[in-house]
């Protein structure tokens, strides 16, 4: 839910005014297929300016990871794209903001020795090469520990004896490297460090009584107990630093950026999120779709049982969070769109990536509620949930399958929500309660149809912003925002009185018809795993 890029003559007027008064809130984004940078004003609903530089991960040694080089080339190309869209369309040069924030995918690992030298690849969230780490700890500290979490690849790490961890001297996520890089801070907003290591809600810090239990189960094997190695927590609201001459270089090489901006604390992108999408009250909550696929719903109460399927998390202020979390979201849905692009470029009647996606999801309308009997795994990596270490995408129909244009691309549809849906049956059996699930990411873009299809998936009302397909960095550039004009508001009424008071958002209904097809597929989907199984077991 992206606030509206600006565009009436008075609002560029008060968007220059704001640009060159340095009322402005600055966001920057580390997602998994673009870097974002957005920019917003005294008025924090409306955007003023975004740039963005499109990366993607490489799979090197059987590791899931990004060139920390890459980091900064992305941030310094998307930064420049913004500072030339300000500069086209308002005639002033962007030299100062008001405050910053970043924002990056969460959890994995950076290991840095205490000369800042980066130990090891970076090992992002998509690996799961942590399993022996994430059940020794889930079950020493009592609460999941997943796979793409910062402690499990920390103690993995250990276990495996691997050279480089008696030179530890911090680790962080992305978003908290980039941060430090700025600011020389090393700290992390709670919603990402509940990515690295459970968090006590009373507290809003890591869990003191489980660092305890680490530091006695990794005594000997670490050269620092666990607070020395993770980053500061700060909860939303609170300062985390300023841009330093050196931050500011690092993000604009042609010195024009001046420093001494303040910053918020750093988040993950689950948060930043549910910032964008005014979800953070409890039994409130939002799916996010892109490379993986994950919902968060605020609870009102901790779950009464440890379940594998979902991670306990927090809200950027502080509060307790259940999370869906999928390794594998919208990108084999991308390859099949693709394909078709390139059927109508070969055709002779071309069309653009946007246009295949609307003709198809319009025709998956067409398709049997229970898309006809076929099956779509959109596994291109390993899937904690599913019980797989690796991914292999599979298309599967029977003799009898009603195989039509629109139950397969239904079929693909349906199978994004897969897996998040067996995780939201958990939750369903935990007695969690939602009055309304928001979505964005690029999927939602063709109104009423993905919409649709994850409301008969959770059985809940979905909503849907004028602007569904991007977020996260409009998301942290609110939660700076939020460190200079909270008033004293907590994030919810923040979000509320300031942000979305005047938000038009479009809400689908689950649909009888598409939610019985929809329990009928899943059925066939769970059971159909083994097949997905058998596949990683036979093509290595």
């Amino acid at each position: 839910m992206e606030a509206p890029v600006t565009r009436s003559a008075h609002a560029v007027d008060a968007a220059r005014d704001d640009i060159l008064a340095g009322r402005t809130s600055l966001g920057i984004e580390l997602g998994s297929t673009r870097i974002k940078a957005c920019l917003v004003g005294s008025d924090p609903a409306h955007v003023i300016a975004t740039g963005s530089h499109a990366w993607e991960n490489s799979f090197e040694d059987r590791r899931w990871t990004y060139p920390l080089a890459e980091v900064w080339s992305g941030l310094q190309a998307a930064f420049a794209n913004l500072v030339a869209e300000v500069r086209e369309r308002y005639d002033v040069a962007l030299d100062t903001v008001g405050a910053l924030g970043v924002s990056a995918m969460m959890h994995g690992y950076l290991a840095f020795d205490a000369g800042d030298e980066l130990l090891v690849p970076f090992r992002t969230w998509r690996n799961t090469s942590t399993g022996p780490a994430a059940a020794e700890l889930s079950d020493l500290l009592d609460i999941n520990i997943p796979l793409r979490w910062s402690i499990a690849h920390l103690h993995q790490a250990v276990l495996d004896e691997e050279p480089h961890v008696g030179r530890i001297s911090h680790v962080t996520t992305l978003a908290g490297y980039v941060h430090a890089r700025l600011t020389g801070e090393r700290v992390l907003g709670v919603g990402d460090a509940s990515g690295m290591f459970p968090i006590d809600p009373d507290t809003r810090d890591y869990d003191q009584r489980r660092v305890d239990l680490f530091d006695a189960h990794a005594a000997g094997r670490l050269p620092a107990d666990l607070r020395s190695l993770l980053p500061q927590v700060r909860v939303a609201g609170q300062a985390a630093g300023r841009l330093t001459p050196e931050g500011a270089a690092l993000l604009d090489p042609t010195g024009a950026l001046r420093p001494g901006a303040m910053f918020c604390p750093p988040e993950g992108d689950a948060g930043t999120g549910m910032v964008a999408t005014a979800a953070v009250a409890p039994r409130s909550g939002n799916v996010s779709a892109g490379t993986s696929i994950f919902a968060m719903v605020v609870l009102e109460r901790p779950l009464q049982s440890r379940h594998h399927e979902i991670d306990v998390v927090t809200t950027p202020a502080g509060d307790l969070v259940a999370m869906v979390h999928c390794n594998n979201g919208a990108s084999e849905l991308a390859a099949w769109v693709g394909m078709f692009e390139r059927f109508a470029a070969a055709s002779g009647s071309p069309l653009p990536a946007d246009g295949v996606y609307d003709v198809l999801f319009r025709e998956a309308l067409s398709g049997d509620p229970d898309a006809g009997g076929l099956l779509a795994y959109n596994h291109l990596a390993g899937e904690p949930i599913a019980g797989t270490d690796e991914g292999r995408p599979l298309f599967v129909r029977t003799p009898d399958s009603r195989f039509s244009l629109g139950n397969a691309i239904r079929a693909q549809l349906y199978g994004v929500f897969g897996t998040l849906a067996l995780g939201m049956r958990v939750l369903d059996a935990e007695g969690v309660e939602l009055d309304r699930m928001f979505a964005h990411g690029g999927m939602f873009r063709t109104a009423g149809v993905a919409q649709r299809f994850l409301a008969a998936a959770l059985g809940a009302p979905v909503a849907v912003g004028e602007t569904a397909s991007e977020g996260g960095a409009w998301g942290i550039a609110v939660l700076a925002d939020y460190l200079a004009h909270s008033d004293g508001l907590d994030l919810d009424a923040y979000l509320r009185e300031r942000v979305f008071a005047a938000a038009s958002v479009d809400v689908a209904e689950p649909d009888a018809a598409d939610a019985a097809g929809f329990a009928a597929y899943l059925e066939r989907y769970d059971a159909g795993l083994a097949i997905e199984r058998a596949a990683v077991a036979a093509l290595s």
